[in-house]
């Protein structure tokens, strides 16, 4: 029987029976929060990997020194305030007095230098920023000056993301690791410490509430922002990769929230009175085809440019979110739908009903030869999974000898950071998804600061992108800002650094046992309760 079928036949019997319910007995009590992540925790270290599940666990783990609000906006965190002077180029950031790191020492202002620079080397906008830096330093223990070449007013913004790249402050000593070697050892700062000694890789991960850590004080909580209280004092994160048994976890109270529920099980789960259902993130995730773009075929612009006529982005979407219309948008471009940089530019390279006869012959043309494409395939990640599933039946058709190798995502997390040939243990695509949130604007999109093997994963070279991007920083108001984005979409197509397929929303699940769950963009952890 399809696994489908066999959810839809549980469904009718009214709830999932409790077959397959892992041991999930660790710890009880309303101070033990159990919650199943979106996947394994297969990186720890944020700057390293761009897997939301690790941006999720930093955030748990460290602080920045600025928060983000529900609307997006920058406001002071770890940092007390700060000045700007010199016409907008000299930035002297004051930490608030307090602060300690898990192992007891103080949070100092070259500790943040540190990890600034260490930040800056992965992050677009981070990047962005440290180019116009001429000095970074510590001016005290509690004083962290910029001296910038020019005034770069996203300063706060770009510290205070709360994106997949977030800016976590971490011990000098721990910021002098290379960014393209991972940190293992978690001693941050945050409302929560790592319990290393718990972990078991592709099971659980464990977070125990860190009593030295001092919230902001005043202010209303909002998203990254504001005081952040550890009401919980032990926080459980369960793998369970099967979706059913997941779904009977949280209908019998063996876990208290599910992260990412399947579309198919939602209805389900809105019928039991136990359990609540909601959308948290109104920018919804934007799905994604990365691509190798430093070897053979898709170094290739043209080639790349010809498989974006295989592509129906309504297929990728009702493979991830199913058929109701208000979870999903197809037409998704470089900039989150429905916001103020979107455009519909272009748009016209999908089709609705792909040819791939013509497909097959554009990729000849275009000077395929048939190559190994080697497609990583995550298998434990059910909305990456819809996608992966999707792509590969794209590639087939459309003629692309495929190489489809089924792992779990946290084997993708790691290989697809390198650079090696696809035979010895690189890769030439993979699907995922990114935030609506990270994709509002230029200075976010990682891709599109293409400066090859020194950017981000996927590694495209395009002089005239990188150079819309950094006029887009420059630029004086919004129609100026959308008159350059209107123009990078342009670009985009012609020598497209990945493939978009669409915009989807994502529900959470969690007992009503819980209550004041943080909203903004993704799960956080603090502020909430537990009856």
């Amino acid at each position: 029987m399809r696994r489908r079928t066999f959810l839809k036949a549980l469904g009718a019997m009214g709830a999932i029976a409790p077959l397959a319910i892992p041991n999930l007995a660790r710890s009880q009590g309303t101070n033990v929060l159990k919650f199943v992540p979106q996947a394994d925790l297969g990186v720890l270290d944020s700057v390293f990997t761009t897997a939301y599940v690790t941006r999720n666990h930093a955030f748990l783990v460290f602080d920045t020194l600025y928060g983000m609000t529900e609307a997006y906006e920058p406001q002071p965190q770890m940092v007390e305030g700060h000045t700007v002077e010199n016409d907008g180029k000299l930035w002297t950031l004051k930490l608030r007095e307090g602060l300690r790191f898990h192992d007891g020492q103080p949070v100092l202002a070259r500790d943040a230098v540190a990890s600034i620079k260490r930040w800056g080397q992965r992050d677009a906008l981070g990047g962005s920023l440290l180019a116009v830096t001429e000095e970074l330093s510590a001016a005290s223990d509690r004083e962290i000056r910029f001296r910038l070449k020019k005034p770069f007013p996203l300063l706060p913004l770009a510290l205070g993301r709360g994106s997949n790249t977030m800016a976590p402050i971490i011990p000098e000593r721990l910021a002098m690791t290379p960014p393209t070697q991972q940190v293992t050892e978690m001693v941050g700062s945050g409302p929560y410490r790592f319990v290393s000694g718990e972990r078991v890789p592709g099971s659980l991960a464990v977070y125990q509430r860190f009593e030295g850590y001092v919230p902001r004080p005043g202010g209303a909580p909002s998203f990254t922002a504001g005081p952040k209280i550890a009401n919980v004092e032990r926080i459980e994160w369960h793998v369970i990769p099967d979706a059913a048994t997941a779904a009977a976890a949280l209908q019998a109270g063996e876990v208290d929230w599910w992260e990412q529920p399947t579309a198919d099980l939602l209805p389900l789960l809105k019928r039991n009175a136990a359990i609540k259902t909601e959308i948290i993130d109104r920018a919804g995730n934007i799905g994604l085809m990365r691509l190798n773009c430093l070897y053979p075929p898709f170094d290739n612009p043209a080639v790349r440019h010809a498989l974006l006529g295989a592509i129906n982005q309504a297929d990728f979407m009702a493979a991830v979110a199913g058929t109701d219309p208000q979870m999903w948008r197809d037409k998704a471009g470089v900039f989150t739908p429905s916001t103020p940089l979107a455009t519909d530019v272009g748009m016209d390279v999908f089709s609705a009903k792909p040819d791939y006869d013509k497909v097959k012959h554009d990729l000849a043309a275009a000077g395929y030869k048939g190559e190994k494409v080697v497609f990583l395939a995550a298998t434990d990640f059910p909305a990456i999974t819809a996608l992966c599933e999707v792509s590969g039946d794209m590639f087939r058709k459309a003629g692309v000898n495929l190489d489809y190798q089924a792992v779990d995502w946290g084997t993708v997390t790691q290989r697809r950071n390198s650079q090696e040939l696809p035979d010895h243990g690189g890769w030439h695509a993979h699907c995922t998804y990114t935030a609506g949130f990270d994709l509002l604007t230029p200075g976010a999109n990682l891709s599109l600061n293409a400066i090859g093997r020194a950017g981000f994963v996927g590694w495209p070279t395009n002089a005239k992108l990188t150079a819309l991007r950094n006029q887009w920083l420059d630029a004086a108001d919004l129609s100026e800002q959308q008159r350059i984005c209107r123009e990078i979409q342009t670009e985009f197509w012609k020598d497209p650094p990945y493939f978009p397929l669409g915009q989807f929303f994502q529900a959470t699940a969690y007992r009503n046992s819980l209550s004041g769950i943080p909203r903004g963009s993704f799960s956080l952890f603090w502020n909430l309760r537990k009856a």
